[in-house]
């Protein structure tokens, strides 16, 4: 097991927005080379931008355009969800694309970034969000399944909850309580699997909520994942 921060590239998708698009800020500036996969033109020259970032324009639904830019990296990370053009669910058929081309291309580490209410956490939102959720709640299930069932790969599964574009409160945490749910920033959950990608082997096939205490209404303290 190791870091897979460093000299070795990270594969991005979903990076021209959200928490992926947090997630290459901070890998560049910890001096992480990344390749990352976007649908724009006007996303990859603001990559660009980044130092070591070299981004190019494709299809996450596109298993040649996955492979072609995944190639020569050491990790992985998808944070894609929605619809393509077509109404195809980018949220199974992308993110499967990702799971596939990293265990064909011998890439050693993959974080999938899903939703609270997948999976086991299915309890942990309320019936009427859930429904409201559904479909893509559904097409991240089967993700997840691929990921679990057809890899071999050192995997880990991030579970957020309801996204917010504000400042680190630098309190988020990773949780393998199964009931829990609540509001995180994108830029928390960003940090998280940087850690993750740094943890030496600690987040391996582990299903992990991101949420983070200052926004939780649980009752009870939230435990942290310790890694």
């Amino acid at each position: 097991m190791k870091s897979y921060l460093g000299k070795g590239p990270i594969f991005v998708a979903g990076g021209g927005s959200g928490v992926g698009l947090e997630l290459i800020k901070q890998l560049s500036s910890l001096g992480t080379p990344v390749r990352a996969l976007v649908r724009r033109t006007d996303a990859k020259k603001m990559l660009e931008d980044f130092k070591g970032v070299t981004a190019f324009v494709g299809d996450a639904a596109n298993e040649a355009d996955v492979q072609k830019v995944m190639e020569t990296c050491v990790a992985a990370v998808t944070t894609l969800g929605g619809k393509s053009d077509d109404g195809k669910r980018i949220d199974y058929i992308g993110n499967s694309n990702v799971i596939e081309q990293a265990g064909i291309l011998g890439c050693e580490r993959i974080v999938l970034v899903t939703s609270v209410g997948c999976g086991a956490t299915k309890q942990a939102v309320s019936p009427q969000v859930y429904s409201v959720l559904e479909e893509a709640l559904l097409a991240k299930d089967k993700a997840e399944r691929d990921i679990r069932m057809y890899t071999n790969l050192d995997w880990t599964i991030i579970r957020p909850g309801g996204l917010k574009s504000e400042a680190t409160t630098g309190k988020a945490v990773l949780t393998e309580d199964i009931t829990v749910s609540g509001v995180i920033n994108r830029v928390d959950v960003a940090s998280l699997i940087v850690r993750a990608l740094a943890s030496d082997g600690k987040c391996t096939r582990k299903e992990l909520t991101a949420v983070d205490p200052s926004y939780s209404q649980s009752a009870e303290p939230i435990k942290a994942y310790v890694f």
